[in-house]
């Protein structure tokens, strides 16, 4: 959680420091972007557990490319996030003992897709690779037994509007997004498993294209 505070703090920076830069008017979404994200998190277990999810606040950084052609813009892009959210589960295995996940940094690589259906506003779908960082504690009659985090691995599907915002400038834009990313397998003391967890995100973000 300190690594994305350090990051979203210098991200700030950099959007305080870049001078407001002009688009082509042609092509306004295009060019390299720097954007901060905050929204709700919610992290569900398989089917069977569809009741209990971890919730939270998710916050991060994001880079990304855009090019623009006529009203098509496609674009790459990578994100680092972290997230509040937490459950805590009771009588697992056992009467009394508990197992506590935390959700921890997050890491997406992917692409987006859209077309500008206003000179100032672009629709756009999204997609990519997810590698998701939990922290798991498991707490029994004797104590604890384990306490580590554990990687799952997935991939990303969103939908999104993004508006230029002229409050910071030619460059500035603002944007709403949902976004679906499901886990199929989990790394625990290198052993590969497969899963079934589904994550909902719905984001806002705030950011500048050079």
């Amino acid at each position: 959680m300190r690594l994305i505070s350090n990051v979203s703090a210098i991200a700030f920076a950099a959007m305080a420091a870049v001078p407001a830069l002009a688009q082509a008017p042609d092509t306004p979404f295009t060019g390299p972007r720097i954007e901060a994200i905050g929204g709700y998190d919610n992290v569900q277990p398989g089917n069977d557990n569809s009741d209990k999810a971890a919730e939270g606040f998710t916050y991060g950084v994001g880079l990304g490319y855009d090019f623009q052609m006529g009203g098509a813009v496609l674009g790459v892009e990578a994100e680092l996030s972290d997230s509040t959210g937490k459950i805590t589960g009771r009588d697992i295995d056992i009467a009394g003992d508990t197992l506590r996940l935390e959700s921890d940094r997050d890491i997406y690589i992917g692409a987006r897709a859209g077309i500008a259906i206003a000179p100032k506003t672009l629709l756009y779908v999204k997609g990519g690779y997810t590698n998701f960082r939990v922290q798991s504690r498991y707490d029994n009659s004797t104590g604890t037994v384990f306490d580590q985090g554990v990687t799952l691995d997935g991939w990303r599907a969103g939908i999104g509007l993004e508006q230029k915002f002229s409050l910071l400038g030619p460059s500035g834009f603002i944007k709403a997004e949902y976004r679906y990313s499901h886990y199929g397998n989990i790394n625990l003391a290198n052993v590969n498993a497969d899963i079934d967890v589904d994550r909902h995100q719905a984001v806002v973000g705030i950011g500048v294209r050079f």
